[in-house]
């Protein structure tokens, strides 16, 4: 389980840096392969939080959040870019 919580949270970590990246204008196609590997990060998260009886920890409620901000900025950024039909 805790190859979960570290793999979520780099995920996490890496499609945020990747996000700010794709605000750069013309990068914003980046986004594309940015939304899956959020989702993938923020179904690990909850994932751990479930299936975590020791409590809450703060790795993953920060990643949770992390995709979660990637998620939504992105899809903004698409649709404010014309990239989403």
């Amino acid at each position: 389980m805790e190859v979960v919580r570290i793999l979520g949270f780099l995920l996490a970590i890496c499609t945020f840096i990747g996000m700010c990246i794709g605000l750069i204008p013309f990068l914003g196609m980046l986004n594309w392969f940015n939304i899956p590997i959020a989702l993938i990060g923020l179904i690990l998260n909850v994932i751990f939080l479930i299936g975590n009886d020791k409590g809450m920890d703060a790795m993953p409620i920060l990643g949770l959040l992390l995709c979660i901000a990637v998620i939504f900025f992105g899809v903004i950024r698409l649709i404010i870019g014309e990239g989403m039909i």
